[in-house]
């Protein structure tokens, strides 16, 4: 097999079209190719024209003379690797149990099962179906409910998300996590797409599929299960209390997982209660920002934009500003909505979602400071969580309460002066916005960044990024967790024997595939141990 990279196709343009172009970069006839198949597309819109540019794989006969005879850096022998998944472990007497249904969980769980050692799942949220019906009563109403949330249940807060699937690591286990996914019902272009996005709507259906595999391994999926605390002995867990829908019970443990999720701040605050190692960590907080999304297309793509085949634009942004901040976007949407993912009475949080065919009519980024544990006005391991609380206990008052979200305009936020209603953007967010003044809920720090930042931005990547009737919606304070639960690096368990912390919450990731990743690997280091 042939790797042939650099391949460009005109969007719009059916990928059958690429078997003349493999067949002039290897100078054979396109008989001489058995089979062809693309594994990597990225959009290149750098130029007057945006193009797809494709990896593929092409079988041929006698590779080692067309290798000869093309001689191109860009035709190379294909190198397959794959991750095998441990397999064939002897079940313990005390099955693990993992704690939390997210990403990281998930996985864990489902490489546990498949290698023999089936586990207990607990997640103290509802099932995605469930969840949906709650979630979207939430957002109709204002009305929380802080078991079932954007936060919390089946699939964590990713479920309710762009579903971006691009990781800044290597990894072969990532190239397993998306055949498991697509195998589950996400769609196939995940696969190829250099930056993959699965979308709410498709990540629902492959959480409902990746569930049922698991019971018919034979794990035990308990949603509305909540940890409540930890009993260790000799330096080990021994066992832990559970709060059900029947009340409190006790679960013996010796192989305990916390992939908790980066909101779970009840039960981080009872695991330090309980002397379990952890310490703050960086972060970031600010705003969600909402453009059109015609006019980000005609940012990105210029004249192509409006052109069959490309899909709508996204952006990335980093600036350095005074004081040794970073301004960056995070999580971004394309045709998305801003959406209300509180988890807690009387604090407000905000994030971004959209569904995979992105269609909306806005797009809306994360646009963050980041803060360190200097910031947080306490050498507190756990200050990190008393200072987002500050932030979205402001938010929610300067909304009016309800869970209505504080708003203002670009252009007022650059001229310090409060917005009085929307221009040209209206907010997608729900239950709803008051336009006001945003710096009488961020840090002073943080809007001073931002409003450096963003004229930068408009100035150089992304002319219009500042345009006066973009809306800012704040707060998003969950771009990652505060605290990090400390373990050992090799082993991936805690000083106290039998505790994995794990993904995302426990400070160890930074998304949905580092995050399974993450799980992946604590459950080979389980299996090890077994």
């Amino acid at each position: 097999m042939l790797k042939i990279e650099k391949l460009r196709l005109s969007p719009g343009l059916p990928e059958t079209q690429l078997l003349p172009l493999a067949a002039r970069a290897l100078h054979v006839p396109e008989t001489a190719i058995r089979s062809l198949h693309p594994v990597r597309r990225s959009l290149d819109a750098r130029g007057e024209e945006a193009v797809w540019e494709y990896t593929v794989h092409a079988a041929v006969e006698d590779e080692g003379k067309v290798l000869k005879k093309c001689r191109s850096r860009w035709v190379t022998k294909a190198v397959k690797e794959k991750y095998q998944p441990p397999r064939g472990a002897k079940a313990p007497a005390v099955r693990p149990v993992v704690v939390g249904a997210g990403p990281a969980g998930l996985f864990c769980a489902l490489i546990l099962a498949q290698a023999g050692v089936p586990p207990i799942l607990l997640e103290r949220g509802a099932p995605v179906e469930e969840r949906q019906r709650d979630v979207e009563a939430f957002w109709r109403s204002g009305k929380l409910n802080t078991a079932s949330n954007v936060q919390f249940g089946e699939g964590g807060a990713g479920t309710f998300s762009d579903g971006k699937l691009n990781t800044g690591t290597r990894d072969l286990r990532h190239r397993y996590i998306l055949g498991k996914l697509v195998e589950f019902g996400a769609p196939a272009s995940i696969l190829i797409d250099a930056k993959p996005h699965a979308g709410t709507d498709m990540l629902h259906i492959a959480l409902r599929n990746m569930r049922r595999t698991l019971l018919e391994l034979g794990a035990d999926i308990r949603f509305h299960h909540q940890m409540t605390d930890v009993t260790l002995e000799g330096g080990r867990v021994k066992e832990i209390t559970v709060r059900g829908p029947e009340g409190l019970y006790t679960l013996p443990a010796e192989h305990l997982v916390l992939a908790l999720g980066h909101s779970a701040r009840d039960t981080v605050e009872m695991l330090y209660s309980r002397g379990v190692p952890m310490e703050a960590k960086p972060f970031a907080v600010g705003v969600r920002i909402e453009h059109l999304q015609r006019g980000m297309d005609a940012a990105r793509y210029g004249r192509c934009a409006g052109r069959p085949g490309l899909p709508a634009a996204s952006y990335t942004i980093s600036r350095h500003v005074d004081g040794g901040r970073t301004v960056f976007g995070f999580c971004v949407c394309p045709g998305g909505t801003v959406v209300a993912s509180a988890s807690e009475e009387g604090r407000l949080v905000t994030n971004g979602m959209s569904l995979y065919a992105r269609d909306g009519e806005n797009i809306n980024g994360g646009l963050l400071v980041n803060v360190t544990p200097a910031d947080f006005g306490s050498p507190h391991p756990l200050a990190g969580i008393a200072f987002q609380r500050r932030l979205e206990e402001d938010a929610y008052r300067l909304g009016g309460g309800g869970f209505i979200a504080p708003a203002q305009r670009v252009e007022d936020f650059l001229a310090g002066r409060p917005s009085t209603g929307p221009g040209k953007v209206k907010p997608t967010y729900r239950p709803g916005v008051r336009f006001t003044d945003l710096r009488q809920c961020l840090p002073e720090f943080v809007t001073r960044a931002i409003a450096q930042a963003l004229p930068e931005i408009d100035a150089g990547p992304i002319l219009g990024y500042a345009q006066p009737d973009a809306v800012l919606t704040a707060v998003e304070s969950r771009s990652s967790a505060p605290v990090r639960i400390l373990r050992d690096k090799e082993r991936y368990c805690s000083v106290i024997g039998g505790l994995y912390p794990c993904g995302e919450g426990a400070g160890y990731a930074g998304g949905i595939m580092s995050a399974a990743s993450d799980g992946i690997h604590v459950a080979e280091r389980i299996l090890e141990e077994l």
